[in-house]
């Protein structure tokens, strides 16, 4: 796709957080169902369940490309599975954030957007260390997105994570989803965040 963005043309006008929400099983997802919830109350997010949009995994890349370049925020909304993003997550990564597009020599559409991860974990935090069940840290598994932001020109925030999201009362999920509404709207401007 060519767009204004990589063609050394004007930048299209930019705004808000795009919040790409990918979770195979929304409807069983108590955890990330309130969080996407808490976060589409925001006026300046754009949100998108691809599991909602794209059931046959058949990605309209140029809508997807459009979407990424109109938002200076991309918010990337996921379970951890196997210690990495769920299957769609990683097929939309693959088709639309392309070379030439979205890094490459040409490849400046996302250059200077910031990129944000919120994922949740069945095990508590403490597993998540040299000396925990899963040997690794957050930080390391999610190495691979970061690495993703750095080669398309982007900011890395620092990702959003919530631990044992299946053992969480009902209160704690609530508690989690406010303080990740906060969270996104903290990478808005002031007066953006309604």
């Amino acid at each position: 796709m060519t767009t204004e963005a990589n063609t050394g043309g004007p930048p299209p006008a930019t705004s808000g957080v795009l919040l790409v929400l990918a979770h195979p099983a929304l409807e069983r997802s108590r955890a990330n169902r309130a969080m996407a919830k808490a976060a589409k109350g925001l006026s300046c997010v754009t949100f998108r369940d691809l599991y909602e949009t794209y059931p046959d995994f058949a990605v309209d890349i140029e809508a997807e490309q459009a979407s990424l370049v109109a938002h200076d925020v991309i918010a990337l909304q996921f379970p951890l599975y196997w210690y990495s993003t769920p299957a769609l997550m990683k097929e939309w990564l693959d088709l639309v954030w392309l070379h030439g597009f979205a890094y490459g020599h040409d490849g400046v559409a996302l250059k200077g957007k910031r990129l944000f991860v919120a994922c949740t974990t069945g095990a508590s935090a403490k597993a998540y260390h040299a000396q925990g069940y899963n040997r690794f840290s957050m930080d390391d598994f999610l190495r691979p997105l970061e690495q993703t932001a750095h080669l398309c020109g982007m900011t890395w925030e620092t990702p959003f994570v919530v631990h044992g999201a299946a053992v969480k009362d009902d209160d704690a999920l609530k508690a989690e989803a406010e303080r990740y509404k906060a969270r996104v709207a903290s990478l808005l401007p002031a007066q953006q965040e309604v």
